[in-house]
């Protein structure tokens, strides 16, 4: 990578500034399906919704019960957002009197085996996915799984990257260099993920039946003890209540390039786990419990901030795909739903998460450290748990510095790409969401954490009743605005496409499971 001030000077000059409306976003945004009572739904993955397999739009996480949905990657980020409405409409309009959890905490969770595992049909990948999930019910418990988030998938115009390269005098081939830079800005990502959990952290508090018979350093809000919190949390799923794994603090995953990824990655998904060892493959009946008992079944279940990824082929492993192919684009996943949203988030956030994503491409990403790691990790469990204290400390190359100095600068080393994407918008809609978000820094009540925290005391209300009443009022939203026909009939036709689609992978099925698991776990020793 070029320095800074030349990265921008180039990308500035009148021919290239096009070339940053070429920049990708897609969004994938979980929500919780429930009933009217604020109880997790029990009925099945809605057929109207078609097959979730195969449907382009929508489909499931861990649960039957939770709702993915999905936008095409776009290049206009008001366009994107759109989708995302459109999709929460067509939802709506035929879930019945169900709701959309709109927290990324769950609702009243009863027993872990009365959460239904998503089913994706008869043929192998399907079942692969559902034993999969078992495994990730046996291993961590169904109700972590019920958690809601959105990923931020974005990418950099290949334009742009190719410019920037011929100015480093990189001899790469393009793939490499593009590579290479993607996990610089993954790096660059992780030293300051604690910046986004204090910005737009919306979990703060739960309810008690989540940590039922698990540790944890929590306080009662309220005198029944219904509601835990932290009192200056940010962001709990993303801490060790979350999808934080004891079982995989011995695995460290570096970032330093793509080599040094796959092999740190590929330890975990050929080292066996005592614990899982114990659990065996199948039960007595024969039955999956997982897909095997290595650290990690597959590459998904090792759990990041942020990811590098590549468009898989069907039946192929993502560091396979990597491997040979290099990064496409990077994964976002540290962004909670924010309940004062109505599809979870807004163009202010986008936009500054464009500006956020971008900087960190073309700052300085020096390689990351195994105390560096630590150090990071550090960081992102005090931001969880204390994020909005005053005068809270984080640590620098070894330093204790404050955590809104630290934030200060940050917004100042973004202050030049904020105005390098408005150069050439027609207003300064970057800059001004950089000004507004900024204002968090010197207000920590502004956050939606403290947001959430503040709605509770004045309501005198428990979480599952602040966010029930929350999930009612989008529903009610969504009412007065309902999906016209043609949005419809465009969703008819993606619900019978992806029925369709899934009854052709079935029947073109030609080997057995155990031959097909063989097959795909064969990729992690050939790569």
């Amino acid at each position: 990578m070029p320095n800074f001030d030349q990265a921008i000077r180039i990308l500035s000059a009148p021919e290239n500034l096009p070339l940053l409306n070429l920049i990708k976003r897609g969004i994938e945004k979980e929500s919780l399906r429930v009933t009217a009572e604020g109880k997790l739904a029990q009925s099945p993955h809605p057929s109207a919704l078609g097959s979730a397999l195969t449907h382009p739009r929508i489909t499931t996480d861990f649960s039957e019960a939770l709702l993915e949905l999905i936008t095409p990657p776009g290049k206009n980020l008001e366009e994107t957002l759109s989708i995302l409405e459109d999709i929460h409409k067509v939802v709506y309009h035929h879930i019945g009197d169900e709701l959309l959890w709109v927290n990324s905490m769950p609702c009243a969770i009863g027993e872990d085996k009365a959460i239904p595992i998503a089913r994706y049909g008869s043929s192998n990948v399907a079942r692969m996915k559902e034993v999969y999930r078992l495994g990730l019910g046996n291993r961590y418990g169904r109700t972590m799984q019920t958690i809601a988030g959105i990923h931020y998938n974005w990418s950099a115009p290949d334009e742009c990257l190719s410019l920037l390269q011929t100015a480093c005098g990189s001899h790469l081939s393009f793939q490499e260099y593009k590579t290479q830079a993607y996990f610089g800005l993954i790096r660059n990502f992780r030293r300051h993920t604690w910046l986004l959990l204090y910005l737009f952290g919306a979990a703060p508090a739960l309810c008690r039946s989540f940590v039922k018979g698990r540790h944890h350093q929590l306080s009662p809000m309220d005198a029944e003890g219904h509601t835990l919190y932290a009192p200056y949390g940010t962001s709990l799923r993303m801490g060790d209540l979350g999808y934080q794994s004891s079982a995989q603090e011995s695995l460290y995953v570096c970032y330093n390039d793509l080599n040094s990824y796959i092999k740190t990655l590929q330890k975990g998904l050929a080292e066996p786990y005592e614990g899982y060892e114990k659990l065996g493959t199948r039960d007595d009946n024969g039955d999956y419990l997982q897909l095997n008992t290595h650290l990690l079944q597959i590459e998904n279940e090792f759990y990041s901030t942020i990811r590098p990824k590549r468009t898989t082929r069907r039946g192929e492993t993502p560091i396979k795909a990597l491997r040979e192919r290099g990064v496409e684009y990077i994964e976002v996943r540290c962004i909670d739903l924010n309940p004062f949203e109505q599809i979870g988030l807004d163009l202010l956030q986008a936009r500054f998460l464009d500006i956020f994503l971008l900087n960190c491409l073309l700052r300085d990403s020096p390689e990351i450290t195994p105390q560096d790691n630590k150090m990071l990790m550090a960081n992102q469990m005090t931001a969880v748990y204390e994020g909005r204290k005053p005068g809270l400390r984080l640590q620098r190359s070894g330093e204790a510095v404050s955590l809104n100095d630290w934030a200060s600068e940050l917004f100042d080393e973004m202050k030049p790409v904020a105005e390098l994407l408005d150069t050439n918008q027609s207003d300064d809609y970057y800059q001004q969401a950089l000004s507004q978000i900024k204002e968090r820094i010197d207000d920590p009540d502004k956050t939606p954490s403290a947001r959430i925290l503040a709605e509770l005391r004045e309501n005198n209300i428990s979480y599952f009743q602040w966010a029930l009443k929350k999930s009612r009022e989008h529903k009610a939203i969504a009412a007065t605005d309902p999906p016209n026909p043609a949005l419809i009939a465009q969703y008819t036709e993606y619900a019978s496409q992806s029925v369709t689609e899934q009854r052709r992978i079935e029947e073109a099925d030609q080997m057995s499971f155990e031959d097909y698991l063989a097959h795909y776990f064969s990729q992690h020793k050939t790569v």
